[in-house]
């Protein structure tokens, strides 16, 4: 099913942008799991829009019910049913835009596909859907948390061509990251970004980025090769994230400039056991975990809803100018950082639990 991720732990997410809510059933959570109401929100109030400036003016609380499955803050091991309800949506701003297919959208392929398509909002395919998989995450992390010691920590290092400068991977915190609005630990890099994203916003444009993530404390053997390695499975999670249109692990395509001697990672011995001298690999090895950490890159383009005027055709092939109305995002790393994380989570979570079924 298009909408189901996931294995053991399966992730089935529902709604459209502009319906009545959102959210999203998780199968497969272990039972006597910590989980409270308040470690979902959190998650999602770093998602939400109407954070800052930065983002789309659209004002959601975005605030979550669960609806089964956790009861006196344990998990059951039965289904768990999480709503989010849509309260701010305006669908009469895409009135004008019923018969056009906007540029770089998915107006067109979803109405090719399916002969039919919401009319408001992108429907399903707008980021609205990933509230679902934000508060599934969240599930998916407390498992990790609690059973294995994982944490996941995600970050924006690029806004247009204005880079930031790496983090330390051991030490950086989801605190660290929420610092500045638009979550870059640089903070010099911070302002530069902030404003150029504003000055984009004002002249009704859109920019792209960069979301960097690191998974730590992760055993090795996770994975299922060979057509679900960890990697293919991350990459997969992260390319089905709205507007992303890259992803790169470990050395990524900088890595295909070095010789196998610069890039091999030379073993060696740590408290654990064995461990890499270096971690050019990302922390997985023939797509199976080694116990480094993972990390990784996934690019965002520029969002594909903006305000300025655009020549393009209506689906009858006549030429119009459109001029987008509704409220949209200039940048989507910001609040794609909090899904990043849960895609991240959603994977391991269910690496980990598959792995665990095979030594049992």
């Amino acid at each position: 099913m298009s909408s189901t991720f996931g294995k053991l732990l399966r992730v089935t997410t529902f709604g459209e942008s502009h319906c009545r809510g959102v959210g999203a059933v998780v199968d497969g959570c272990p039972a006597n799991i910590p989980l409270s109401k308040a470690e979902i929100q959190a998650q999602l109030d770093r998602r939400r829009p109407g954070q800052s400036k930065l983002s789309t003016d659209r004002n959601e609380a975005d605030q979550v019910t669960i609806l089964s499955g956790v009861e006196n803050n344990l998990t059951l091991g039965t289904p768990i049913s999480l709503f989010v309800p849509n309260k701010d949506q305006r669908p009469g701003d895409y009135k004008s835009m019923r018969n056009i297919p906007r540029p770089s959208h998915a107006d067109y392929t979803y109405q090719m596909k399916y002969g039919i398509r919401s009319s408001s909002g992108g429907g399903r395919s707008s980021a609205r859907e990933t509230i679902g998989r934000v508060a599934a995450g969240a599930v998916a992390e407390k498992i990790l948390m609690q059973i294995w010691g994982v944490s996941i920590v995600a970050w924006v290092s690029r806004v247009g061509t204005i880079e930031s400068k790496d983090p330390d991977m051991e030490i950086i915190t989801r605190k660290m990251v929420d610092a500045t609005p638009v979550r870059c630990p640089d903070r010099d890099a911070a302002l530069k970004m902030m404003d150029t994203i504003l000055k984009v916003k004002e002249s009704k444009d859109s920019i792209g980025g960069v979301v960097t993530c690191v998974c730590r404390h992760l055993q090795a053997g996770w994975g299922e090769p060979v057509f679900e390695k960890l990697e293919a499975i991350l990459a997969q999670a992260m390319l089905s994230i709205p507007a992303t249109k890259g992803f790169e692990i470990g050395s990524g395509f900088k890595g295909s400039t070095l010789t196998g001697s610069l890039h091999n990672d030379p073993f060696v011995v740590k408290k654990k056991g064995l461990g890499t001298k270096s971690n050019r690999s990302g922390g997985i090895l023939g797509g199976i975990s080694n116990g480094e950490n993972i990390y990784f890159k996934v690019a965002f383009k520029p969002p594909a809803t903006i305000g300025l005027p655009q020549h393009t055709v209506d689906f009858n092939g006549q030429k119009v100018e459109l001029s987008a109305a509704g409220r949209h995002d200039p940048c989507v790393v910001n609040r794609a950082v909090p899904i990043v994380e849960s895609m991240a989570a959603l994977v391991l979570a269910d690496m980990a639990l598959r792995q665990k079924a095979r030594q049992s």
